[in-house]
């Protein structure tokens, strides 16, 4: 099962990334662990954690200038570049050599509340620019996650940017306790915290007590930075980077999460972003612990397209001649995991699933609608159907890795999507609350309520230190947004283009897929975009592209 991190946001990502920054870098969002791009389980990759309550808030926009409010230092260091490989087995850090990428770190306080205190560092990449004669400036990548490093992208973004590409300084970067930033590790026996409460109160109960283990494992951990990790910490490191790199402004390409990091950066640093494209935006007012609540509809619409997709192949897949039939091939399966755990893969890959897990890959397979993505779900939903028969399996190529991670936390550090979602917005604290809203999300959502709705860690997580970030100042950008996207809806652009009236947007019509600038392969998106990278003109009104024919 592949990745995305933009996730694999695209396809040139294959080419140039490992696998653990590929599985890093999917775009998206999400929310629910980097699930955007990946065919079956993207998973979050490297490293981070969130909450606490303070005494003083952190310096505004107004004192983070690097003139004032002791941040200077931060704001005029100069990166040392190098070599981006840091040992014999750093596969991607040799493939960013090639690439003729530098790598260096910057160094940022851990509170800037007390920006004369304890510092971490951020790792940053640059590919330079090569037409330097009609230098544009430096733009800045967000890959999305929450916590998805992007590092390794700038090869990647610049194969998407084509001709105007060689006209900017391509800077990646990955955000506080990720990746090879300063790291925390929250040791968690899973990577993935996005689980169905199941079929029954029992059910839910066990998730309750794994959810509140899950946070006091993070807190017992990281407590000294747990405060810390927040979006707006990550907007602020943004800043010193900027300053750090000699620019004025920044221009900035953000997918999924990384459109509200976005978005939170013009709010926060008003007048210092240049060009700024947000491809699958979230909604800041629906940005919340319970991330994905509301994505049902447009999940299930995912669902019954690929289930028409996957019943004329039935000679391949088996799941049924007709879209009913392969959905209660599904519904087969969900109902079998619910009765007892089904295994799948075998040996040392054996992994045994239940109705809080099955959810979890159902959802994660169908943020994609291009033909491989569809091809690698068809194949996992085959192997849950003949595990739901009781017939031994064998995994797909590729899917062990993400499954080991996802189900066992290896591999990976764990806890950087929780982290910082959970140190952004409070979340309810009373499990009957989930359990109500669960309950009635059940008739009309069976299968993706219990999943949106279920409690997660940020119920048991101390308090976000800040309020979360209000859109109160009109921002510049290309907001990029597909009709059918089963992650950060299409209503989010929408919104997020209504409080932004100086903003565009890109609407793809047609398309059941999160992130697809530079990814996706339609023509119309990826040209509308590098016209603006490369004009800084925003279209003179919305614009409309159509998907392609497979």
């Amino acid at each position: 099962m592949r990745s995305h991190e933009a996730a694999d946001a695209s396809p040139t990502a294959d080419r140039t990334l490992g696998p653990a920054a590929r599985r890093a870098s999917c775009v998206g969002l999400v929310l629910a662990a980097c699930l955007a791009t990946s065919p079956t389980l993207a998973v979050a990759a490297e490293a981070a954690s969130a909450g606490a309550a303070p005494p003083s808030a952190p310096p505004s926009a107004s004192t983070a200038k690097g003139s004032g409010a002791g941040l200077d230092r931060y704001y005029q260091q100069r990166p040392s570049w190098g070599s981006c490989v840091t040992g014999p087995d750093d596969t991607t850090g040799i493939d960013l050599d090639k690439a003729g990428v530098q790598c260096a770190d910057v160094t940022v306080p851990l509170d800037y509340a007390a920006p004369r205190g304890r510092t971490i560092t951020v790792a940053i990449s640059r590919l330079k620019a090569t037409d330097t004669r009609h230098r544009i400036g430096a733009i800045l990548l967000n890959t999305g996650g929450p916590g998805g490093p992007a590092r390794a992208y700038p090869p990647t973004a610049r194969a998407a940017m084509k001709e105007v590409g060689a006209r900017y300084d391509i800077v990646g970067f990955d955000p506080r306790f990720v990746g090879r930033s300063t790291p925390l590790d929250c040791g968690w026996p899973l990577g993935m915290t996005w689980l169905s409460a199941g079929a029954d109160r029992a059910g839910f109960d066990r998730q309750v007590a794994l959810q509140k283990s899950l946070a006091d494992k993070c807190r017992a951990t990281g407590a000294s930075v747990l405060p810390h990790i927040s979006t707006r910490n990550t907007a602020r490191d943004m800043d010193v980077i900027r300053g750090a790199l000699g620019e004025r402004k920044i221009s900035y390409l953000g997918y999924s999460y990384g459109t509200y990091l976005g978005t939170v950066y013009t709010q926060m640093f008003p007048g210092r972003h240049d060009r700024m494209v947000l491809d699958g935006a979230i909604n800041p007012g629906d940005y919340r612990p319970r991330l994905l609540e509301g994505a049902e509809r447009a999940n299930e619409k995912a669902l019954s397209d690929w289930a028409g997709w996957a019943a004329e192949r039935h000679g391949t897949y088996g799941l049924g001649r007709t879209r009913s039939e392969v959905l209660a091939s599904v519904d087969r399966v969900v109902a079998a995991s619910a009765r007892g755990p089904l295994t799948i893969g075998s040996g040392a890959d054996a992994f045994r699933i239940d109705d809080s897990q099955v959810p979890l890959l159902l959802f994660s397979g169908i943020a994609d609608d291009t033909e491989p993505a569809r091809a690698s779900f068809g194949e996992l939903v085959s192997v849950l159907v003949a595990a739901a028969g009781g017939a031994p399996t064998t995994l797909p190529a590729g899917f062990a890795a993400e499954l080991r991670y996802a189900l066992r936390g290896e591999g990976e550090p764990t806890g950087v999507q929780s982290a910082i979602i959970c140190g952004d917005v409070a979340a309810g604290r009373d499990p009957e609350q989930y359990w109500r809203d669960i309950e009635r999300s059940r008739t009309a959502h069976p299968l993706f309520g219990p999943l949106t709705r279920n409690i997660n860690p940020c119920a048991f997580w101390d308090r976000p230190r800040e309020e979360p970030t209000r859109v109160t100042r009109d921002a510049s950008a290309l907001i990029v947004a597909a009709t059918g996207d089963p992650r950060t809806t299409y209503k989010g652009s929408v919104e997020l283009r209504r409080l932004l009236p100086s903003s565009r947007l890109l609407t793809l019509e047609g398309a059941n897929r999160h992130a697809l600038y530079g990814s996706y392969g339609n023509t119309c998106v990826d040209d509308q975009v590098n016209s603006y990278l490369a004009t800084g003109r925003l279209p003179a009104k919305d614009r409309t592209c159509v998907k392609e024919s497979d």
